[in-house]
């Protein structure tokens, strides 16, 4: 019989229970089918790179030693490492059962348990390596495997069960007619009883098609050894997906944005559109938050409770106050704050903080600058360098004029100013509290508080010049 885990929240958090002696990562290989420069497993979805999301879980089980075995790209992948994970080079590619065999000699004399799962299997969760790890510890087995039932097995290796428990792992070019029509596959995915797989890797020979040691064998191995093997089915196929092309990435990358949705909107947030809302893994929404259509939300952004984001939005590491609103944006590094309102066709740049009741409106764009609380931009205009103190008005075409051609300067607005239309305040340049600037003008000096500034050439009409000039369309 199959053992299952139980059903359960797709982004569940894992509790360690038994805490496995080192995790082993591979992630060496070349992913020529990904047609790209960049080594296939730094290749990004949901706002992790695959390896990121594979370390991930993998640190949530705080294992004593977690290696990535690296080759091709070992500089960039390796610089990628944070935390725990330590880089291995494996010198050259001779292998699954080679790879984690060069691992172990970085580890010294090793007990307990060692996960080994592939570096391009960005849908693992730590849950599902938890329970692996559970499951191994509990039967006291040499090896478990992580296997999955799935519609289609072909090109799989089928895991092949008896009265003992695993007999075997047979790939697909080997089986015969009755083990083609096992649904249940090897996912690449093991947990191994560390002095077991150190003593079979040691028995490994290259006698096969492409003349390298695999990992697989080590299941025979342990079977001819009447050690017991035993396998786990997880939860959900879909987690144990690997990566070869852009393709596949591209599938799992839409997997994964329904497992995110899924759970953002069983926490109570409204994903009005969740097919076309994007949402890296590590954003963070509160109950009662409001995303809307066309709709992507990137890197570390926090949006507070009872906030509405979209339609046809784009916010990268940013943060949106409760109850604010933003329509129609696009945003980097920006802090929206409470009952803020933003768009339609903004942009905010990194720097940009926006004080409580803030509006920057359309065709707005602010970057490194600070707008006050109830302080409005509210249409055409720029604020590059500048702060603005609260309830004061930017009226529409402003131009902050913050670059000399050798280095920006800032520009100070205070409180209760009214900035007229079609400004443009040169920057260094300050403007006192309840000053007023007239429409037109080029504000060069600093304005004293509460004084009009007019930066403009004096009117002059020229009486007749229409008629004279133009006869034909200067009659009345």
């Amino acid at each position: 019989s199959l053992i299952r885990l139980p059903a359960r929240d797709p982004l569940g958090d894992c509790v360690p229970s038994a805490r496995p002696a080192a995790v082993i990562v591979l992630a060496a290989g070349e992913g020529t089918r990904m047609r790209s420069a960049t080594p296939k497993v730094l290749h990004r979805l949901g706002g992790r790179t695959m390896l990121g999301h594979v370390l991930a879980a993998a640190e949530a089980l705080d294992p004593e030693h977690l290696v990535v075995v690296v080759g091709h790209g070992r500089d960039e992948v390796a610089a990628t490492l944070t935390g725990k994970a330590r880089a291995v080079v494996q010198e050259t590619q001779d292998g699954t059962g080679h790879a984690v065999e060069v691992a172990l000699a970085t580890l010294g004399e090793l007990t307990g348990t060692v996960v080994v799962l592939p570096g391009d299997t960005p849908l693992i969760t730590a849950a599902t390596l938890q329970a692996l790890v559970d499951r191994h510890e509990a039967d006291g087995a040499a090896t478990t495997l992580l296997s999955a039932v799935v519609d289609d097995a072909t090109g799989y290796g089928r895991v092949v069960r008896d009265e003992r428990g695993v007999r075997a792992v047979v790939e697909h070019k080997d089986a015969d007619a009755a083990t083609l029509e096992v649904r249940e596959i090897n996912t690449s995915v093991y947990a191994f009883e560390g002095a077991a797989l150190r003593a079979s890797l040691s028995e490994l020979t290259t006698d096969n098609a492409q003349g390298e040691l695999y990992l697989t064998d080590v299941v025979g191995l342990h079977r001819e050894a009447g050690r017991p093997v035993g396998a786990l089915v997880a939860p959900d196929a879909d987690e144990t997906l690997g990566c070869n092309d852009r393709a596949q990435l591209a599938d799992l990358a839409r997997k994964l944005r329904d497992r995110t949705n899924l759970a953002h909107l069983r926490a109570g947030v409204a994903i009005l559109d969740p097919q076309t809302t994007w949402i890296d893994v590590d954003v963070v929404l509160e109950p009662d938050t409001t995303v809307e259509r066309n709709t992507s939300l990137h890197g570390s952004t926090v949006v507070r409770r009872d906030a509405v984001v979209g339609p046809d939005t784009t916010l990268t590491d940013c943060e949106v106050g409760s109850g604010a609103t933003v329509t129609r944006t696009q945003a980097t590094g920006a802090v929206i704050g409470p009952r803020a309102t933003v768009g339609p066709f903004s942009y905010l740049l990194p720097g940009t903080v926006l004080g409580e009741g803030a509006k920057v409106g359309a065709y707005v764009e602010v970057k490194a600058s600070t707008i006050g609380a109830g302080s409005k931009v509210p249409h055409l205009s720029y604020v590059g360098d500048a702060t603005i103190g609260e309830r004061s008005n930017i009226g529409a075409g402003t131009i902050v004029v913050n670059y000399d051609g050798v280095a920006k300067h800032r520009t100070t607005v205070g409180d209760d100013v009214r900035v007229g239309s079609n400004n443009s305040l040169v920057a260094p340049v300050e403007v006192g509290d309840g000053a007023y600037t007239a429409a037109g003008s080029a504000i060069t000096e600093d304005v004293p508080p509460g004084d009009l500034a007019v930066g403009r050439a004096q009117q002059r009409n020229i009486e007749g010049w229409v008629a004279r000039k133009r006869p034909k369309k200067g009659k009345p």
